[in-house]
């Protein structure tokens, strides 16, 4: 295992590879979401389907773990790289997601107990939520990628209003400025005026 400093978990390199738009979202704008239960870094179980008013899912690959190396190949992954700078900008604006009465969760394959090291280390404010089984991914189709043998999302996120997916960021590209687009989308008067 590679020593790695935390700092580079932070760090976004400029030359990383940018996702290309390949469709496999466009199903998802005006969707319900399914009756799905999902576990909490809390330990809590979370319905995304029974959540009131406006929610933010932001689903990212995985985040790395101090000390331990990122899987081959990890950087040169279109879209790949960012998810612990995500999961931070997310922490950082908070307080302004709050005032917009939004729920926030991220998502992952990876079990709990993987993703409370990364809820306590950083001191996130909201939770992570593990779909390790794959139950969200397959309710909604979302898009996957392989790497060592473990099914990865791809980083998407939607926003949420009354059980409806009324908006898709896909591709996210940087993954630090995913929480801007959602900001600004809750801000929007049509937040409401999902399409078909």
């Amino acid at each position: 295992m590679t020593n790695i400093p935390q700092k580079s978990f932070l760090d976004l390199p400029d030359n990383l590879p940018e996702p290309i738009d390949d469709g496999a979202a466009n199903h998802l704008l005006g969707m319900k979401i399914p009756n799905v239960s999902l576990k909490s870094t809390n330990g809590s179980i979370v319905n995304l389907s029974e959540l009131k008013g406006k929610t933010i899912i932001f689903c990212y690959p995985m985040t790395g773990v101090p000390g331990v190396a990122l899987p081959e190949g990890w950087d040169e992954i279109p879209g790949a790289r960012g998810c612990t700078p995500q999961v931070c900008s997310y922490r950082d604006k908070f307080s302004v997601l709050e005032t917009l009465s939004t729920n926030v969760f991220g998502v992952s394959t990876q079990n709990s107990e993987y993703q409370k090291e990364l809820h306590n280390r950083l001191e996130l404010p909201y939770e992570i939520l593990s779909d390790s089984e794959l139950k969200f991914q397959v309710s909604v189709n979302l898009p996957v990628f392989n790497i060592e043998n473990k099914v990865l999302l791809k980083r998407i996120t939607l926003l949420v209003e009354e059980g409806i997916i009324s908006k898709v960021h896909y591709p996210v590209f940087p993954s630090n400025k995913d929480v801007d687009w959602a900001i600004k989308n809750c801000q929007d008067s049509n937040f409401h005026c999902w399409q078909y």
